[in-house]
């Protein structure tokens, strides 16, 4: 390729791999199916009843969910035991982590095989139970919570506090840095689900995340979140 990352043969090895489809059907031979569709549990319930009738008996169904409950997703198949997360962070291609998700019924065997497929891929993969934000949610979107409090109350303005986070706690990009990044709108709905599941006070959202959002002004992708950025 252009930038050197691969060879042309290896390119078009991979491209060869890649088999699209216009129907869940072509799912009926599959091993393991990873789903990624819209963070709604609504609709991958859905895609997941539709999976559990589509897959062949004893393929692995996966969800990339990183804040709903696989176990809900599970339940809404015949087959429980099958069932798992594995929630990868973007940009996928240039994250290594996957935090693999068992429920109280994901079977032994299907975890073995979750854990060596991340492996085969190049991915570092994390255990964790099923719960609210798993590891690396539960611990962060508090942290990024506080630090739009801390805006909000005037403790502190957002350049400075970004500023503070790189170069004394060793972050590669300060809180509102990343909030952009990962979208506002996705912030404020990982904010609700922990909060509504640990029913801790401190977990609510940040009422000017709230504000933000509402006002559309959800980050990077809308061309303004904390900050204004120049749109493409």
């Amino acid at each position: 390729m252009d930038k050197g990352r691969l060879t042309a043969e290896a390119r078009d090895a991979a491209l060869a791999a890649i088999t699209p489809a216009g129907s869940l059907d072509a799912f009926a031979d599959v091993d393991l199916a990873v789903e990624a569709v819209a963070e709604d549990l609504a609709v991958k319930q859905q895609l997941f009843r539709t999976l559990d009738k589509v897959c062949k008996p004893g393929s692995v169904l996966a969800t990339t969910t990183s804040s709903l409950p696989v176990v809900a997703c599970a339940r809404a198949t015949s087959r429980p035991q099958d069932v798992i997360g594995m929630h990868f962070f973007n940009p996928a291609p240039a994250m290594k982590l996957v935090e693999v998700v068992r429920t109280v019924l994901t079977s032994d065997e299907v975890h073995t095989t979750v854990r060596e497929v991340c492996a085969k891929v190049r991915k570092h993969p994390v255990d964790c139970g099923d719960r609210a934000g798993f590891i690396v949610n539960a611990l962060l979107f508090p942290y990024l919570n506080n630090a739009i409090k801390m805006v909000q109350e005037h403790y502190a303005s957002l350049d400075d506090i970004d500023a503070a986070m790189k170069l004394g706690g060793g972050y590669p990009m300060g809180p509102f840095e990343l909030l952009d990044v990962v979208g506002l709108d996705v912030s404020l709905a990982i904010e609700k689900v922990l909060h509504a599941e640990f029913r801790d006070p401190g977990l609510a959202p940040a009422p000017l995340l709230e504000h933000l959002v509402a006002a559309g002004c959800l980050g990077r992708k809308t061309g303004r979140g904390f900050r204004e950025y120049a749109r493409r």
